[in-house]
């Protein structure tokens, strides 16, 4: 079973002052069906990068939530530690996946704007995915209307949102919906994308 890194999103409780790491508990379930086990990597570039070194980690899961820092969003430390792992994982060759945050970071990472965008907040949304319509789910504000190399566009929404990129050499791709969140038959095509991109099995 192939072990992949997963991302937290940072929750502050400023009631007690404190900045909790957190994982959607749908991910475990979504990445079980793709026979992957998840290892959840701490907001600490050092940390998470003794992870990488010290476990058979076969790929990193940059998850969603918390807007970048120079997008508004105030968790400093995710934005200094997914950089890191993605830095990490493209000299080592490692596959990696964004979701919706996490996309944004490979966008920027490879020097694609992004904007701020309206009508992409929806339970179910219509994308053209390679070439073919799906219904997927929605959570975000900022986009990118359009890529440049080495990221190519494989998914768009609606308004010409780019939903979906792959990079042209290294294996390292992102999506703009949840497929954590979407209902089982829904997310069929995100399990045989995350099997086919982290080499997982049934």
């Amino acid at each position: 079973m192939t072990c992949v890194a997963v991302t937290s999103r940072v929750v502050v409780d400023p009631e007690r002052g404190t900045r909790h790491d957190a994982v959607d508990q749908r991910w475990w379930s979504f990445l079980a069906d793709c026979g992957l086990l998840p290892v959840p990597v701490p907001n600490d570039p050092a940390r998470a990068a003794g992870v990488l070194r010290a476990l058979p980690v076969g790929g990193v899961l940059l998850t969603g939530g918390n807007d970048l820092v120079e997008l508004g969003g105030d968790a400093p430390e995710r934005d200094r530690t997914e950089t890191a792992l993605l830095d990490a994982a493209l000299r080592a060759g490692l596959p990696v996946v964004g979701v919706c945050r996490g996309m944004q970071l490979l966008l920027r990472r490879f020097g694609v704007p992004l904007t701020r965008v309206s009508g992409h907040v929806a339970p179910r949304q219509t994308v053209l995915a390679d070439g073919r319509e799906r219904v997927v789910n929605s959570y975000h504000h900022w986009a990118a209307v359009g890529s440049r190399p080495p990221l190519r566009v494989w998914a768009t929404g609606p308004g010409g949102v780019v939903k979906g990129v792959r990079h042209e050499t290294e294996p390292v791709l992102g999506v703009m919906w949840h497929p954590e969140r979407l209902p089982t038959a829904l997310a069929e095509p995100d399990r045989e994308l995350f099997r086919s991109q982290f080499g997982g099995g049934r």
